[in-house]
């Protein structure tokens, strides 16, 4: 008895802590960025994505290190394919996000390249050393080419910068990484109590989990105007998942693969896919409806697996 009150006590402190980490990056980065010189979309493609996306590098190149490709590599397509379906989705049901042409057609155009090079790549169900270091430097290419085409600010923040926000925004990114990670501990102890599998807690609790800090910090993001900072972290999470968290994992360790990993990879094709035709018929937006169907396709997609 006690132990289910401590954890449902746990998982309701990490929300706020979640809430609050959130909160700091939103504001900090907003406003680290008008001091650079930076828009929101390029703070949020970069310095919030490569933070936000730290529980699943610690997952990925964990486990390439012990040889178990199947999860490294299963990790980051699951949970890119949860950032666009459940969080982007999610995020948007709460209120539409506005984008810009730039993003769509340079971002999603990029990820969309990504992914098909992964299919390339894994055509014999294995990613050696010298293709994960093709990823880290089209990464490299990717994040120089951000901040030398650098597009115009956009409207400043509220309040001036001041020099607490660069340890303010690492301090919340520090928040909404120990807040995810609690909160998983304490959502899969509970799930055990009830008698849930492990594979089952695998593909739901803990991938929600590890994508805990770009829903928060996203949801914050698009509540509080910064639509630049909200899209930019979970479409430069993907990226940064793809070419710097895969590419490290394969660079330390060679990894083959399961064939069901591949189809994922066509899923997550499609999801990207999708994700920019909504975008491109809409003015650049997703609105509520359109967040709900990837949602909904994503339900389906759990449905799915728990039947097979």
């Amino acid at each position: 008895m006690w132990s289910l009150l401590f954890n449902i006590l746990l998982i309701l402190l990490s929300v706020l802590v979640l809430w609050g980490g959130a909160v700091w990056i939103v504001e900090s980065a907003a406003r680290i960025a008008r001091r650079l010189g930076l828009s929101d979309l390029v703070i949020g493609l970069t310095v919030v994505a490569i933070g936000t996306s730290s529980p699943e590098f610690a997952v990925t190149v964990g486990a390439a290190l012990k040889g178990q490709g199947d999860i490294s590599v299963g990790n980051v397509i699951g949970s890119n394919i949860f950032n666009l379906g459940f969080i982007l989705g999610g995020v948007a049901m709460v209120r539409a996000i506005a984008t810009s042409r730039t993003m769509v057609m340079r971002d999603g155009g990029v990820l969309i390249a990504i992914t098909l090079l992964l299919l390339l790549f894994f055509l014999d169900l294995h990613i050696a050393r010298w293709e994960g270091m093709i990823l880290l430097a089209l990464l490299v290419l990717y994040i120089g080419s951000l901040l030398y085409f650098r597009e115009a600010i956009e409207d400043a923040p509220p309040g001036e910068f001041r020099w607490y926000e660069v340890p303010r925004l690492l301090i919340g990114l520090a928040l909404v990484i120990g807040g995810g990670h609690f909160m998983v501990e304490a959502a899969v102890a509970l799930a055990r109590m009830v008698g849930i599998s492990e594979w089952a807690i695998g593909v739901t609790i803990v991938a929600a989990g590890t994508s805990a800090p770009e829903f928060a910090t996203s949801l914050v993001a698009v509540l509080r105007g910064r639509h630049g900072i909200s899209a930019g972290n979970l479409i430069g999470s993907d990226i940064f998942n793809l070419l710097g968290v895969l590419g490290l994992a394969a660079t330390i360790r060679p990894m083959t693969v399961d064939p069901s990993v591949y189809s994922s990879l066509w899923m997550l094709a499609g999801m990207v896919a999708l994700v920019v035709i909504f975008l491109m018929r809409t003015g650049w937006s997703l609105s509520r409806w359109e967040g709900a169907l990837l949602v909904l396709i994503n339900l389906i997609r759990w449905v799915l697996d728990f039947r097979s």
